[in-house]
């Protein structure tokens, strides 16, 4: 019996769950069915398609070097991405700097960096030369898109006949896209970059665009860079003008330029310019009756063995000329100089040097020297930088760092000037202790109180430092960067003694202060820069900052009164000239190390320094021996047949009457000099001479009584006086 009372279950509903997961194990059911007979009638059709013996075995090669093609396509374009990084912005801006240098006068006097001449159009050139260009170094240049695979082959054929590698693969584009655009390194990379560099110009320029840029880029030897400053440095001429003999020659370069450089190995640039004229007789480019006055007459080249120039003077140049173009945003290489150099004032000064250098060098001990020259305004005239440019290419005047000594006292005392102090100003030479250093004067005596003008003429040590402490670290070596100094300056307290090493153009330059009026100097070597189309893109005149003043007229007054002094009654009065006052300030250094004299007349203002590479001690070299006897032979011929021009603000510029005896001073140690006497007998000797230039001159009568002399009537007549 059914129990009534209790509830009744409700009936449970099928979930939609069951269709949807019905639903996909159908569909699945029915792709994997659908996929297997699909597998099925691929199977079966690869079956009746599948290859047997030599079909099969040309499909598997094609597959596999499909897939190999494929691999090396994707590897090959990994290896090109730095050469699409190279041409992305286009051609490069050559980085190599090509100067020609021209004198005052517009002559030409050298060249550095690369040998570039002006881009010739290619429809200039001549006729012979483009071919003998093709035959020899690419036959099928208006055939190829920049890789000659026939060329190749037939490179790699010869060499296997000959053994070695004697006829290269490269294109012509190829050896244009490693000039502009990589090294000479041989690797695979390279390779590689050069191969799709070489379709990226072929794709860009034109094959006339290609071959011009070639001729224009292309080492040549001797330093020259392209066809046209190649002839100009072999043949002296033209390329236009160019034999075939000479064409032939030019052309047998391109493989090998130190090899073949006709100025070098004048026998194997004449083989080689034999060969491409084989060359050209293969290519049929001319018949053999057409180059056999060529082979019989081969080129000649101009002897460039002989050629001297101004080679410190180009090197300081030159580096003017890249930091003018960097600086003023130029962006050109190509470029022709207008300089500053007197080539008489540097013949003059080279002799100086060196006859100094060979006649007392080695008895005073020193190996080298170095001296520059510049007009009151800046321009550099001469520059000597070491006794021999074939032996050291180092710059002394330019790059050396040496301690100035005394020459460095100027800055001190014109600081004094500029602050208000005069010559006849006194100071207390007397011991002084700063620290734990006690400054010495030479032979450590005291000369008590002094004016500022004789303690600067006797160069004395310790009022040098006092006026040193007077007038301020500081504004000495500010003033001593406004006149010219670009060395660093250590500004500590032997400064003022010179122990702050400057260089040789430093000297020259802030000395040029004083003979300017006490203005500043821009110190040039370049008067002009010229591209290759002839515009001027620098000038001095335009470019150079304004002149401004340093020194008031009464400061440079005061200087300028003291250093002609110096040379007159102090240390340098071996400077002397006979035609017009000279000052100036000798300079020594602890141990002789260094002497140096920088001086100045109306006209010129010149440094010079002898010492030693190896900063080994000289035999007593003074600032008043050596170098003031350098500048004194340098001056007395530079003046020789100019006008004269006064030291500003000088009384009397040039000398009147007669000259006074300068005393010794005291950074002067007693020494053999070039005569063979000390110091002290050179004196005694010059006040003989005083002596006997002051007596009144000899009567008629009396010039016969003393020729009488020496005659036996004469002295036959004294003994019967005597009688």
């Amino acid at each position: 019996m059914v129990d009534e009372t209790k509830p009744k279950r409700k009936r449970r509903v099928p979930s939609r769950l069951i269709e949807v997961d019905a639903w996909i194990d159908t569909s699945l059911f029915r792709v994997w069915h659908g996929f297997v007979q699909w597998w099925e009638s691929v199977t079966i059709l690869s079956r009746r398609m599948r290859a047997r013996g030599f079909s099969r075995v040309m499909v598997e090669l094609a597959c596999e070097g499909l897939t190999l093609g494929l691999a090396g396509f994707v590897l090959l374009l990994a290896l090109a991405q730095p050469a699409m990084e190279m041409v992305s912005n286009g051609l490069p801006q050559e980085a190599a700097y090509s100067v020609s240098f021209l004198d005052r006068k517009g002559n030409e006097i050298g060249r550095r960096g690369v040998i570039r001449a002006a881009a010739v159009p290619i429809d200039e050139l001549p006729d012979h030369f483009i071919k003998a260009v093709l035959a020899t170094e690419d036959r099928r240049f208006f055939d190829h898109w920049g890789i000659d695979l026939f060329g190749l082959l037939r490179a790699l054929g010869e060499n296997a006949r000959a053994g070695g590698v004697v006829q290269g693969g490269s294109t012509l584009t190829q050896q244009l896209a490693k000039n502009v655009f990589l090294t000479p390194e041989q690797s695979l990379e390279r390779k590689i970059n050069e191969a799709f560099l070489s379709m990226w110009l072929e794709a860009n320029l034109s094959k006339r665009e290609i071959l011009s840029m070639y001729l224009d880029r292309a080492y040549m030897g001797g330093g020259s860079f392209g066809a046209a400053a190649a002839a100009e440095f072999y043949f002296d001429k033209s390329i236009r003008d160019v034999n075939l003999a000479e064409a032939a020659m030019l052309a047998g370069l391109f493989k090998a330029p130190a090899k073949y450089a006709p100025h070098i190995n004048l026998p194997a640039a004449r083989a080689r310019a034999n060969e491409v004229l084989t060359n050209m007789v293969q290519a049929e480019f001319m018949t053999e009756g057409q180059v056999v006055a060529a082979r019989r007459h081969p080129a000649s080249v101009v002897d460039r063995s002989q050629r001297s120039s101004p080679d410190y003077f180009l090197d300081y140049a030159f580096d003017e000329v890249q930091r003018l173009v960097e600086t003023n945003h130029l962006g050109v290489r190509n470029l022709t100089a207008r300089t500053t150099i007197d080539l008489k004032l540097q013949d003059l000064a080279d002799e100086s040097v060196e006859y100094h250098l060979r006649q007392f060098g080695k008895n005073y001990g020193v190996d080298e020297a170095a001296m520059a020259v510049l007009a009151s305004d800046g321009a550099v005239r001469a520059i000597v930088g070491g006794r021999d440019y074939g032996i050291s290419q180092f710059n002394r005047a330019a790059r050396a760092l040496r301690q100035p000594g005394s020459s460095f006292k100027v800055y001190v005392y014109a600081a004094a000037m500029q602050a208000g102090m005069k010559p006849d100003d006194t100071i207390v030479d007397s011991p002084l202790t700063i620290g734990n250093w006690s400054p010495q004067n030479y032979g450590r005596s005291f000369s008590g109180r002094v004016t500022l003008q004789n303690a600067l003429a006797r160069s004395l040590n310790v009022p040098a430092v006092k006026l040193y402490r007077q007038v301020g670290m500081d504004n000495t070596v500010k003033l001593a960067h406004e006149m010219g100094i670009e060395s660093e300056l250590r500004g500590d307290k032997t400064m003022a003694l010179g122990t702050s090493e400057v260089t040789v153009l430093d000297q020259a330059t802030a000395y040029t202060v004083f003979a300017n009026g006490g203005e500043s100097s821009n110190r040039h070597a370049n008067t002009q820069l010229i591209d290759a189309e002839g515009r001027i893109v620098w000038d001095a005149r335009r470019d150079l900052p304004p002149r401004h003043r340093i020194l008031s007229e009464q400061a440079t007054k005061y200087m300028n009164e003291m250093l002609v002094n110096v040379s007159e009654h102090g240390t340098a009065r071996r400077a002397q000239l006979s035609m017009t006052r000279v000052a100036g300030k000798t300079g020594t250094t602890q141990s002789y190390r260094d002497g140096w004299f920088v001086g100045f007349t109306g006209n010129y203002v010149a440094a010079v320094w002898f010492g030693n590479d190896s900063f080994a001690p000289t035999k007593n070299v003074t600032g008043g021996s050596l170098p003031a006897m350098t500048w004194q032979r340098f001056m007395e011929a530079a003046h020789q047949g100019i006008e004269l021009k006064p030291i500003p603000y000088l009384d009397n510029p040039f000398p009147e009457g007669e000259r006074e005896v300068a005393e010794r001073g005291d950074d002067a140690p007693v020494q053999i000099g070039p005569s063979g006497l000390t110091r002290e007998a050179e004196d005694i000797m010059l006040t003989i001479g005083d002596e006997l230039r002051s007596l009144p001159p000899l009567t008629a009568e009396k010039l016969a009584d003393a020729s009488a002399l020496g005659t036996g009537d004469g002295m036959a007549r004294d003994r019967s006086a005597s009688n």
